[in-house]
């Protein structure tokens, strides 16, 4: 696997998923080092001076006012990390871990935390030996840094606390850098307060999120598609002409990847004689509208995330003048409100893919299709109860569509009077986005069953290409058809598997090319 190497200039959103999902190693480049150690003679400078310095030679928080003598230095930086690792509840993901820890390294390589070289050179390594230091659910208020979070990190530096090995066991911290052969670090003046005060936990959400949510876009469109063709809905909305007069970008490429898909078709807008309609409804019609919606959304997303992996967040930072300053960069507002709009973009998504499911139900809005696709309606229940289970995750993402970002606890006793809630704000998406796709998946399941109904054992209607493509890739990932009622959760999870690995897209790609 290719080294991602860290510069002083930052790092992508490649690089960061990279580390998180795919376990690449880091390198840290020799400028980024360079810039370590003169921002390091910076702060040895400013330590060696009377006046106290904000991280340097003083307490942290509402604790600020009291002087730290040079003695006892590294024990404030140890009391730092131990007293911030303070996490409760479950451990999250080790993909979430390592991207957290792979953007705090790229902000030490920044030159402007002022740490020493060995201690990012320690973290590079416990990144590259495997070790995933257990960090827990709950911590992070998302102002001065994801605190916690980071702290769990930073613990395992020293040598202390719980992380899970490359074999996926947790072990005792001590036991697995032994292992490893990576020496503790003893931390100095300013370390630990750099190691813990940045937005990493949720930006690191946020990018794989946004990665998560463009294949889930690209899915949406294409079950869109499917349920328009089934329900013999009429292509002609989808014409760039009719896009070009509304022109919000992420709507003319909902329209283009459906129209896409439905080229060819048999079904669409030529077979309505049981109730010949004029228009659609509005959960097939508006399609490309709402999910539009969500793919503007999602640029502005990626242009906050793009412009927070240019930053170096922590308090206090070197500049390149040389003056160390205070500052407020850490708040985590920006990030929080995106990750508060996509939970709003994914859940209204998840919401009309519901209700395309249910028209395909229900045979007095299915325009000729069996209660609930069932092979023998009354017998048998089709996919009365799927529905059921759809309609469950759209109500469970309309709840964390509510904003964690415009709540506020006050803490350290009133000095962070105000805090960001960026971190519960990442964790609900995260949620969300997993509820999604599961969503799009019983829309899946549906529609393929429904255009199949609708073309068996006919001469005259057949669907189009892409669809067919569609369905016969959904066959072969252990998604059965039409048929009698059986034990129906095997199907669900496989069309989970198969819309989250991205095969939906590469089946109708196959045919389509390249979709947006």
């Amino acid at each position: 696997m290719q080294n991602v190497v860290i510069g002083a200039h930052g790092a992508t959103a490649e690089d960061v998923l990279a580390v998180a999902r795919e376990g690449a190693p880091v390198v840290l480049a020799s400028e980024a080092l360079a810039g370590i150690a003169a921002s390091r003679e910076v702060i040895e400078a400013l330590a060696a001076k009377p006046e106290p310095v904000y991280g340097v030679s003083t307490g942290f928080g509402a604790l600020a006012v009291r002087h730290i003598s040079p003695e006892l230095r590294a024990q404030l930086q140890r009391s730092l990390v131990r007293s911030h690792a303070a996490g409760m509840g479950p451990g999250v993901e080790r993909e979430v871990v390592r991207g957290l820890m792979f953007l705090r390294l790229k902000t030490l390589a920044s030159g402007r935390t002022g740490v020493r070289r060995v201690v990012a050179e320690t973290m590079a390594a416990v990144l590259n030996a495997g070790i995933t230091p257990v960090v827990h659910e709950y911590g992070s208020l998302g102002c001065s840094g994801d605190l916690a979070p980071l702290a769990h990190c930073a613990l395992v530096l020293m040598g202390e606390g719980e992380a899970e090995g490359p074999d996926g066991v947790v072990r005792p911290v001590a036991e697995l850098l032994a292992e490893a052969g990576i020496a503790p670090v003893e931390l100095r003046e300013k370390e630990g307060l750099a190691l813990i005060n940045g937005t990493d936990g949720m930006l690191g959400m946020l990018l794989m999120a946004i990665a998560d949510l463009r294949r889930l876009f690209t899915a949406a469109d294409i079950t869109a598609a499917l349920s328009l063709e089934a329900l013999l809905g009429s292509a002609k909305v989808l014409a760039p002409e009719l896009q070009a007069i509304r022109p919000h970008p992420g709507q003319a490429a909902s329209a283009e990847n459906m129209r896409r898909v439905l080229e060819g078709s048999g079904l669409t807008g030529h077979h309505q004689d049981d109730a010949p309609r004029v228009q659609d409804a509005y959960s097939v019609r508006c399609a490309p509208q709402v999910a539009g919606a969500g793919r503007d959304t999602l640029a502005h997303a990626r242009l906050v995330a793009d412009r927070e992996l240019a930053s170096a967040v922590d308090n206090p930072v070197v500049l390149p003048d040389g003056r160390v300053e205070s500052n407020g960069n850490f708040h985590g507002a920006p990030v929080a409100y995106v990750l508060d709009f996509l939970a709003i973009a994914a859940a209204d998504l998840g919401s009309i893919a519901e209700r395309r499911t249910d028209r395909l139900l229900d045979r007095s809005r299915s325009h000729g299709l069996p209660a609930f696709l069932a092979d023998d309606p009354g017998v048998d229940s089709g996919l009365m109860i799927a529905q059921y289970t759809q309609a469950a995750l759209v109500s469970e993402n309309k709840r964390l569509a509510v904003p964690a970002s415009v709540d506020s606890i006050p803490s350290s006793a009133m000095q962070e009077d105000h805090v960001s809630m960026g971190w519960s704000a990442a964790r609900k998406l995260r949620t969300a986005v997993d509820n999604l796709a599961r969503i799009i998946a019983v829309e899946l399941v549906a529609a393929t069953r429904a255009v199949e109904i609708r073309t068996q054992g006919s001469e005259v209607l057949e669907a189009a290409p892409a669809t067919r493509a569609v369905v016969k890739a959904v066959r072969a990932a252990g998604v059965l058809g039409v048929g009698p009622d059986r034990f129906l959760a095997p199907d669900l999870a496989a069309a989970y598997e198969f819309v989250r690995a991205g095969g939906l897209a590469g089946a109708a790609e196959s045919v389509t090319g390249p979709l947006a």
